[in-house]
């Protein structure tokens, strides 16, 4: 398996997705693990209408990742996972993938949850997630775009 880099944002695909990282990870696929958004055909053509010209990309839920990653479906392909939540990584490294690295990207403010960093909020429960996949060997670290120098979470987290 070549799984490269996987980045919480809750954006999903877009520009800095796009035109940044899938470049900076050298990305053959681009793949988004979201229970929701896999059954949602009208988000998922937008995003795939928006891939790099020879990038595949799959729109999957989280126990379909986890039976083709095992299975090695994409042990030939240089794959960046993107996820909205970090619970959302920690099924997956639970469920036997295994995760080089996780980037923290973009993540909003909403109720209950408190900024701590530029264009980064979390909640409790999330923080208990980055700290467990930290726990478990997984890097978590924060860098927006491949140019800005990556910071730990214990950073801005602790």
């Amino acid at each position: 398996m070549t799984l490269v880099l996987a980045r919480v944002d809750q954006r999903l695909i877009h520009g800095i997705v796009v035109t940044q990282w899938a470049g900076a990870t050298q990305a053959k696929r681009l793949m988004v693990v979201d229970d929701e958004v896999s059954k949602d055909e009208t988000q998922k053509v937008a995003m795939r209408m928006s891939k790099p010209a020879g990038t595949g990309m799959s729109i999957i839920d989280t126990e379909t990742a986890i039976i083709n990653f095992n299975s090695g479906k994409y042990d030939n392909h240089n794959v960046f996972l993107i996820v909205r939540e970090p619970e959302t990584l920690l099924k997956l490294v639970e469920g036997g993938v295994k995760i080089p690295k996780v980037n923290i990207g973009i993540m909003f403010d909403g109720e209950g949850k408190k900024t701590v960093k530029k264009m980064v909020s979390v909640d409790e429960k999330e923080i208990s997630d980055f700290k467990k996949l930290v726990s478990k060997g997984v890097p978590v670290t924060f860098q927006f775009v491949p140019s800005d120098p990556e910071e730990t979470l214990e950073t801005y987290i602790k």
